[in-house]
């Protein structure tokens, strides 16, 4: 096994597990949703690296399970202003370039016409969803940032970079801690949920992969902004940052990430996949645009070979292989009541191959194969 082809390998693996993305054994039914998403994302980076149409054939029938030839989008439901509903959003622009099929771009329009009226806080930031009035989260602006950078960049909807920038801004000055530098899970403009601090607003604790969704939203709405955009140059110094503060603390021993950042070595904390991929996805790709140091690509590629080592465990079939340690799910709120607490996170399900761990994962291969000039 070498570090040339995980990319392929993991794409694989995934697409003969579950050849229909949304049917993966961890969804209760078929639906439009952020997890398909984010796999046929990492697809479609493993597609354009490799030239290879089944990845794009992937990609396509399995968009096409829920775009209606009049641009609707099935189980998709405007009237719930939830940001997760957009990230499944993002395959529809290469299959619009690919085809000029009409019912791609109008379903991009539909996601974009949510973004219009959706809810929001004082100071313009996407609530994250309609259920969870006047909160941010960071997972949010993974799910809707990229999209809309995308779109103003294909239809020439310039206005968007600037609302993409007061996101990822304002997330940042709500939800940092000064003492860490790192970013809370979530932030309570209202101060009203019991999770939130009464002073900050923000959630208690340092969640990982919410952390990791954020860093991949920048580094992703770096590839579609302009080089003059006005926020350019501060968001890209939010990131450098941000992963100074994540490289302070990375697990020295494994070069992974735990599941509560800053909590290392306590009781019931673990190193989480999902979150590592996510970081060495961001780090070794912001390396390789020169918006980070070479001190971010080592610790890409200290993250990447602890994955290596601890997560990927070849099927008991001999068909592909499987990713271990991954946080099932992570929220705020709704019922039952998540309180964001330490016990919270540690104690939420752990499981195999799913798709948060998978895609990151085949992602941060992809920019590892990249930067060390890996071929396939």
């Amino acid at each position: 096994m070498t570090t040339t082809k995980w990319s392929i390998q993991m794409a694989d693996s995934f697409i003969e597990h579950y050849p229909i993305v949304s049917d993966m054994p961890f969804q209760k039914k078929r639906n439009w949703n952020y997890e398909n998403g984010i796999v046929l994302t990492a697809l479609e980076r493993v597609y354009k690296a490799t030239g290879d149409r089944k990845y794009y054939e992937y990609i396509k029938r399995n968009m096409d399970l829920f775009i209606k030839a009049d641009g609707t989008i099935a189980t998709y439901n405007l009237n719930e202003y939830n940001v997760d509903m957009i990230n499944q959003g993002k395959a529809l622009f290469l299959l619009y370039q690919h085809t000029g099929d009409e019912k791609y771009r109008k379903a991009i329009e539909l996601l974009v016409t949510q973004l219009k009226s959706h809810p929001r806080t004082s100071e313009g930031g996407l609530w994250h969803k309609k259920i969870y009035p006047f909160q941010m989260w960071l997972d949010g602006v993974y799910m809707m940032s990229p999209l809309l950078t995308a779109y103003a960049r294909m239809f020439h909807e310039h206005e968007w970079f600037d609302d993409v920038a007061n996101e990822i801004l304002l997330m940042e000055k709500r939800s940092r801690d000064p003492r860490t530098g790192l970013l809370y899970h979530g932030w309570d403009e209202s101060k009203e949920q019991r999770w939130a601090n009464k002073d900050t607003g923000c959630s208690p604790h340092f969640w990982g992969r919410a952390v990791g969704w954020y860093v991949m939203a920048i580094v992703d709405v770096l590839d579609d902004m302009p080089l003059d955009h006005p926020k350019r140059g501060e968001i890209i110094g939010i990131f450098w940052r941000l992963t100074e503060a994540l490289i302070d603390v990375q697990d020295p021993e494994s070069g992974m990430w735990w599941q509560v950042l800053d909590q290392g070595g306590r009781e019931g904390n673990y190193l989480e996949t999902s979150a590592t991929a996510m970081f060495v996805c961001a780090f070794a790709k912001g390396a390789r645009h020169g918006y980070l140091g070479g001190n971010a690509l080592e610790a890409a590629r200290r993250g990447y070979e602890g994955m290596l080592k601890r997560c990927i465990e070849p099927s008991a079939n001999g068909g592909g292989y499987h990713l271990n340690h991954i946080c099932g799910v992570a929220g705020l709120g709704n019922k039952p009541y998540r309180d964001g607490s330490y016990e919270y996170y540690v104690g939420e399900v752990i499981r195999q191959d799913d798709p948060k761990g998978v895609a990151p994962f085949i992602m941060a291969s992809l920019e590892i194969e990249a930067v060390e000039g890996l071929s396939e």
